[in-house]
């Protein structure tokens, strides 16, 4: 795994183990998630939810996002998180917290530019932090979510609607703008 473009291009990240829980995102997702949002990114405040080993967010990153806060409950995902982020050289505009992606997301109080969800496949939490994760968007927001390619996910989070779908494989990503 890399990091594709950018300030940071090129540079090799650390993975994780574990199968179905923890699945990497391929470079071929990788690449179609940042051309569609490729002009938001610079300036933005962006939030990788179930970071994983922070890839998504670190790729916003090296490709000028501003900021991101990684989080992610899994210790080891914490640390691998962190050590990316060395490697890569954008540690200072990085937050990296070990907690619960969804009560992070229920309680918190910041705004992003640019929310990635990537959740475990299949069990149903995209549905649970989608309504909440319209809650921490400025206006003009983008909210991008990674799940299998079954996973129905609602047409509408209030003030944000979804705005398309695209597929790759077993993958489908799903974008939501605010209206």
């Amino acid at each position: 795994m890399r990091v594709i473009t950018g300030t940071a291009r090129g540079r090799k990240l650390k993975t994780l183990e574990g199968g179905e829980v923890i699945r990497p995102t391929t470079d071929r997702v990788k690449e179609a998630m940042f051309s569609i949002v490729q002009f938001e990114l610079p300036g933005a405040r962006v939030l990788d939810l179930f970071a994983g080993s922070g890839q998504l967010g670190i790729e916003a990153l090296s490709r000028g996002a501003q900021s991101a806060v990684f989080v992610d409950n899994n210790a080891e995902a914490f640390e691998t998180v962190k050590e990316n982020l060395k490697t890569t050289g954008l540690y200072k505009n990085a937050e990296v917290l070990n907690t619960d992606s969804i009560s992070f997301i229920k309680s918190s109080k910041l705004k992003f530019d640019l929310i990635i969800i990537d959740p475990p496949y299949k069990k149903g939490v995209s549905q649970e932090v989608l309504p909440y994760a319209a809650e921490c968007c400025t206006d003009g927001a983008t909210i991008i979510c990674e799940t299998d390619f079954s996973e129905e996910l609602p047409d509408d989070l209030g003030s944000f609607v979804k705005h398309k779908e695209y597929k790759y494989s077993k993958t489908k990503l799903t974008t939501y703008k605010h209206i």
